[in-house]
């Protein structure tokens, strides 16, 4: 069990790190700039739980800015260790399908608490905003289920 959900940490890292180049590439394209949605999520959630992040200006920006990247890890390392899990218990799907789930997980991960915590409001998406969002958990998802299924029987 324990090698099961190691896989899943390393297939979600993986596939956390292709993410990653993705939406970097993305940025480098068209020259959008990072988004600031993670570290307002992490600030709501912080003050929530009555912990708020501590220190002022750049500094307090900066450790919201840190904190908002380690929760996309934490969330891309977690979604391949539950997908890693759930097929340990017999949750199988053709690698594309697998593929599609377990971006589609990632994103809702991500997604959810943003509207949930009002610090984005998908319904006002643009297309090309959508795009810029799915196409990289898409690819994360491709990458994830592929790590988390190599090396089994395909028979």
């Amino acid at each position: 069990m324990i090698q099961n959900l190691v896989r899943g940490g390393v297939a979600g890292a993986a596939g956390t790190t292709v993410l990653n180049a993705v939406t970097y590439a993305d940025m480098a394209w068209r020259g959008r700039g990072a988004s600031d949605a993670p570290a307002q999520v992490v600030e709501k959630l912080a003050q929530a739980v009555g912990h708020p992040v501590t220190g002022s200006g750049d500094s307090r920006d900066n450790r919201l800015t840190g904190l908002g990247a380690l929760s996309g890890i934490s969330v891309g390392c977690g979604t391949g260790v539950a997908v890693s899990a759930l097929r340990r218990v017999g949750v199988r799907m053709p690698w594309w399908l697998g593929g599609v789930v377990t971006g589609a997980l990632a994103m809702a991960a991500t997604d959810l608490p943003m509207a949930g915590l009002r610090v984005s409001d998908p319904t006002t998406w643009s297309a090309k905003d959508w795009v810029s969002d799915a196409v990289p958990h898409l690819v994360y998802g491709l990458v994830t289920y592929a790590v988390v299924t190599a090396g089994e029987d395909r028979s």
